[in-house]
């Protein structure tokens, strides 16, 4: 899974950043309201921890535009601990939590659990599934069935990243962004590729028929195979 973090304060970003990363997070970063405007409007992360105050666009201006942009990835706000104001001006805007600094790791993994099943982004016990699919991002295990799929580092994440999003049509661009990463040297061609090694070990394993094509745009995950 893939969180975006925004904080001003470096050393708190920081430990932020190492907190979801010693969980197996993938983790980006910004430290002004309007360049993590900018990323979360990528659409490619599962989680978004925002602080209020922030250099340029604040918090809640952020969480404001994205959800009237019907952007729907889950929000935990970070306040100070009398800012009850800003917290419930958060909530209204269409946040998903909120946690007060200082806070304990524990809770902020906590919340983030919370908030990932209230979306539907992990089940009950962490697994992600889809038909015969199944994820255990504990473990970083993909099955069909009960038989082990045998993913690459980059097939599993992109397996992963289709099943946070079953049932939603991505663009190579989002695809390549969330597994590649922003910086990556590689080309976006590299999604074709890499979809088609994906495919091909569904399929040895009953299960090809869930990720489909969608001409000139990207790839879906259905949750019914396609029938032909």
């Amino acid at each position: 899974m893939r969180v975006l973090v925004v904080e001003d304060d470096t050393s708190l970003l920081k430990v932020i950043r190492d907190i979801f990363e010693g969980e197996a997070f993938l983790t980006d970063a910004a430290e002004t309201g309007d360049e993590g405007y900018y990323l979360a409007g990528q659409a490619i992360h599962d989680l978004i921890v925002l602080d209020v105050m922030l250099p340029g666009m604040s918090g809640v201006e952020i969480v404001k535009k994205l959800r009237a942009q019907s952007v729907l990835i889950p929000i935990i706000l970070l306040t100070a601990k009398d800012a009850v104001e800003d917290r419930v001006a958060g909530l209204d805007a269409g946040a998903d939590d909120y946690i007060t600094k200082p806070f304990a790791v524990s809770e902020l993994l906590a919340r983030s659990r919370a908030v990932l099943r209230r979306r539907g982004t992990i089940g009950q016990e962490g697994d992600l599934t889809c038909g015969p699919i199944r994820l255990a991002p504990a473990a970083r295990d993909a099955f069909s069935g009960e038989t082990p799929l045998n993913l690459t580092t980059t097939e599993y994440e992109l397996l992963e990243f289709f099943l946070c999003n079953k049932n939603q049509i991505l663009t190579r661009e989002q695809i390549f962004d969330r597994v590649w990463g922003f910086d990556s040297g590689s080309a976006t061609t590299a999604v074709d590729v890499y979809v088609h090694h994906l495919r091909k070990k569904l399929t040895a394993n009953g299960a090809g028929t869930f990720l489909r094509t969608v001409r000139g745009i990207g790839y879906i995950l259905k949750g019914e195979p396609n029938v032909q």
